[in-house]
């Protein structure tokens, strides 16, 4: 049945569906429904005291916004009376809100921890700080005054219809202010952003930015907004492009200096093979180390960062993963100096994963830490342009030379303000004299109300291939892609990546490929009766072919059906057939291997995500189907139980069962995970993660904890240990501690 694919006859009736959109049934709601005119918020003549009671004298001259349900039912009756004021004077912008509750037992406040979400009632302040209607700044917390601060990029349009992880940057901290106030008639907020904290471009005076608020109740699955942006994107609350408009006058943002230095200390051990390579013994050492950050603004939406003696010792351990293809797994950025305004950076190739710049590149190598003697970062806006460069230097270690990398990046508005012109520049030098460099071009073009056309190009100059081929080291991407969860979507692509593409700064699942891909979809909200909210099947045909022959390497083909219900809980069902070329043997764990030919296999799947409001859920995936030429069954559980707002725990158990019977071969993979967070406060706090893979026969254990005397200014104590449970079957044998490692780290901030 795969064989019979025709693409080039599919291609062309895709193109004529494609250019029929303008005939699919009109969208319940219209793109937005906020008024031409920007909101203009009072400005404040008398102070504020920022202690959660929003009972100043200042407060009764701001109106409250007039709030529309987002979900279950957009523009719905609210539930709960909730009163959300939006403020400024000449230093701060404030956000005072009374969020009444008929059942004040049953506000969710199950978190303690700076940045967390978990399944609280929250109140939200997101700002497109740029006004260019692609980046953001999300500011939310929950009844119990946590600061939970996010950096949104490429207007919230994310992998697989799931924005987390790839568009939403958690990591992304600043300097702000709020408090709250629990009584028996709900729970109330003050916040207080610096402008020092937002970058922002003033014409004539007048600073306009776009902005959205919004009051969550988890429990109900209810999501309360203004203004009102009909939810026909995920998250559309969120989404920049989407944002009601700001409007402030006469305020500057300022331009201090923050400088971060940091002390650190610790002891560790580690297994090590003897000369004679007969046993392992342990190694113990004392380490100390200085270093520091500063940042300052250039102009009021220009950072520089500048950093020396860099360090990442609080960072979370990676979670374990089971690779169950032929190509190396990738792991998300976790170093909160790589992450702030992360997005600009963004030049996706070929994959899910796939990508010109990867920062785990710097500082990373097989697992281990590279020492960073420190580098620069440069990111901001300056007109219509987008401005990015990162240049940083390693040192020598794990038989690695001495490198320099830099990533340089511009970006320009054109047309309208979803559509862009844009560059890359990576080099990766070291000082044993390889070079790698790369550069890249890209566009956005938006040519409708939901159509986006997208090229991009990139070529890799490299010291291993002297004869450069604009063939055999380069990339290229053409599509054509309509842009909605409502109503008829679409992707339309064509990449090509030659085989010496190999990007030194980027990750790159595999070279010599042509890959077409399309995607259609369509989405519809249920009868307000139901107790679905929307339904968005979805078909997906793609195949990478080799560049030298054209004959297929992989195809993947699949069908999916997402179910949103009112009470916030998702399903999706997945029918999916692949094939696989494949000219070298695949290794898996225990001496499993699936030989050299081609296969077709199948695969049915389905995931669930709980209600958030739930104060113990359950989250899970399960699928079944031929792997190859044997079988593969997945099982997956993650649940969360919040005891109290001080303590957390949560859990993952994947388990993996392939059987190839023909060849007489198995092998069984578990791999789990405990996370325990305890919250004494709002500032001190322990996270406790341990893991067990079979895989790699290793548990190790990563607990943090930190005390937040203040924004900026941290301790932290971290332990790491690492167990092997496989020892016999390695000569010599393995020892039983595999390494541990404590370490201490203080960073305080002066604001000069």
């Amino acid at each position: 049945m795969l064989r019979l694919i025709k693409w080039p006859a599919l291609l062309r009736a895709a193109v004529v569906v494609c250019i029929l959109f303008q005939f699919t049934p009109a969208e319940p709601w219209a793109q937005s429904v906020e008024t031409d005119s920007p909101f203009l918020p009072t400005r404040l003549t008398e102070s504020i005291d920022i202690d959660g009671f929003v009972n100043d004298p200042a407060w009764e001259e701001v109106a409250p916004l007039p709030l529309v349900m987002y979900e279950p039912v957009f523009r719905g009756d609210l539930s709960e009376r909730t009163d959300i004021r939006i403020a400024y004077d000449d230093q701060y912008l404030y956000l005072g809100a009374n969020l009444y509750d008929s059942n004040p037992a049953g506000i969710r406040a199950n978190s303690m921890y700076r940045d967390l979400y978990s399944g609280d009632d929250t109140v939200s302040l997101i700002l497109d700080t740029f006004n260019d209607r692609q980046n953001g700044l999300w500011f939310f917390t929950n009844p119990n005054g946590i600061r939970a601060d996010m950096a949104i990029s490429n207007d919230l349009e994310g992998i697989g219809g799931s924005p987390f992880g790839t568009v939403i940057n958690s990591s992304w901290n600043t300097f702000w202010d709020v408090a709250t106030q629990v009584t028996d008639m709900g729970w109330s907020v003050e916040m207080r952003i610096p402008f020092t904290s937002l970058g922002f471009q003033a014409e004539q005076g007048v600073v306009e930015m776009g902005f959205s608020v919004s009051r969550q109740i988890t429990r109900k699955n209810e999501t309360y907004i203004y203004p009102a942006i009909p939810p026909n994107w995920n998250l559309a609350y969120a989404k920049p492009s989407q944002l009601g408009r700001i409007q402030l006058r006469d305020v500057h943002a300022g331009r201090p200096v923050y400088i971060t230095p940091y002390v650190s200390g610790g002891g560790s051990t580690e297994a090590n093979l003897v000369e004679d390579e007969s046993r392992y013994e342990h190694q113990s050492r004392w380490t100390g180390d200085i270093g520091g950050d500063v940042k300052y603004n250039l102009t009021n939406n220009l950072t520089l960062d500048l950093t020396v003696n860099t360090d990442f010792a609080q960072a979370e351990a990676d979670d374990e993963q089971v690779n169950l293809t032929r190509f190396s797994l990738f792991f998300p950025e976790k170093r909160r100096f790589f992450q702030e305004r992360a997005g600009i950076f963004d030049f996706r190739t070929s994959g899910r994963f796939d990508r010109l710049f990867n920062t785990r590149q710097i500082g990373l190598y097989e697992g281990e830490t590279v020492p960073i003697y420190g580098g620069l970062r440069l990111v901001g806006r300056v007109g219509n342009w987008d401005v990015g460069a990162i240049n940083m230097q390693t040192a020598a270690a794990h038989g690695n030379p001495s490198e320099n990398f830099g990533i340089y990046r511009l970006r320009k508005q054109i047309f309208n303000p979803n559509s862009y012109v844009g560059s890359m520049v990576t080099t990766r030098i070291a000082s044993n004299g390889y070079w790698n460099i790369v550069y890249g071009l890209d566009s956005q073009i938006k040519v409708g109300n939901r159509e986006y056309l997208e090229f991009k190009w990139a070529q890799v100059f490299d010291e291993a291939f002297p004869d450069i081929s604009l063939r055999n080291n380069s990339f290229a991407r053409a599509r054509i892609e309509r842009r909605t969860e409502i109503g008829l979507s679409y992707i339309l692509s064509s990449t090509w990546g030659g085989p010496n593409f190999e990007p030194g700064m980027g990750f790159v699942s595999r070279t010599g490929f042509i890959q077409p891909l399309i995607v259609f979809g369509y989405g519809w909200f249920a009868s307000e009766a139901s107790r679905v909210l929307s339904m968005r099947p979805r078909v997906v045909l793609t195949q990478f072919r080799r560049d030298s022959d054209r004959s297929i390497e992989s195809g993947a083909y699949w069908f999916s059906w997402f179910l949103s219900m009112k009470s916030g809980a998702y399903h999706t069902f997945e029918l999916q057939a692949r094939t696989e070329d494949i000219l070298e043997a695949i290794e898996f764990p225990e001496d499993t291997e699936v030989p050299i030919g081609k296969y077709n296999f199948y695969n049915l799947g389905w995931e669930y995500m709980a209600q958030n409001g739930r104060l113990l859920r359950v989250d899970g995936a399960a699928s079944v189907g031929s792997f190859y030429d044997g079988t593969n069954v997945e099982i997956q559980a993650e649940p969360t139980w919040n005891l109290s707002r001080h303590l957390e725990l949560g859990a993952t158990y994947q388990f993996n069962r392939v059987r190839f019977p023909d060849r007489g071969q198995a092998f069984f993979v578990h791999i789990a995970r405990i996370r325990t967070q305890i919250g004494f406060s709002t500032q001190a706090s322990i996270n406790a993660f341990l893991q067990y893979n079979t895989a790699s026969d290793v548990v190790s254990a990563n607990i943090r904890f930190r005390y937040n005397f203040r924004e900026g200014n941290d301790l932290w104590i971290v332990y790491n240990e690492g167990r092997n449970t496989d020892r016999l079957s390695n000569d010599p044998e393995l020892p039983f501690l595999d390494g541990r490692r404590v370490l201490m780290k203080y960073t305080y901030t002066f604001i000069r």
